[in-house]
């Protein structure tokens, strides 16, 4: 679940390995470009955490950031 915090959606992801790790974040790479919203986020082998928030706005939880989290979390069933 997305927690937010700091005018940030945050959530960690954990997978098997590293290899699962990197290719969860090429997939949310291919959809956050096609939005053209960019997460900060983080990789150490198996985990991977995000921070979402629109840097247009005024660094804050956007429309945009909702419906990135949402297909992020679609990606995990795919």
């Amino acid at each position: 679940m997305w927690k937010e915090e700091n005018n940030k959606l945050y959530k960690q992801f954990v997978f098997k390995d590293f290899s699962a790790a990197f290719a969860f974040m090429t997939r949310v790479a291919l959809e956050a470009e096609k939005m053209d919203h960019h997460p900060l986020w983080t990789n150490v082998y198996n985990k991977v955490d995000i921070w979402l928030s629109t840097h247009d706005a005024g660094d804050v939880v956007t429309s945009k950031d909702r419906k990135l989290s949402e297909k992020i979390d679609k990606l995990l069933l795919s």
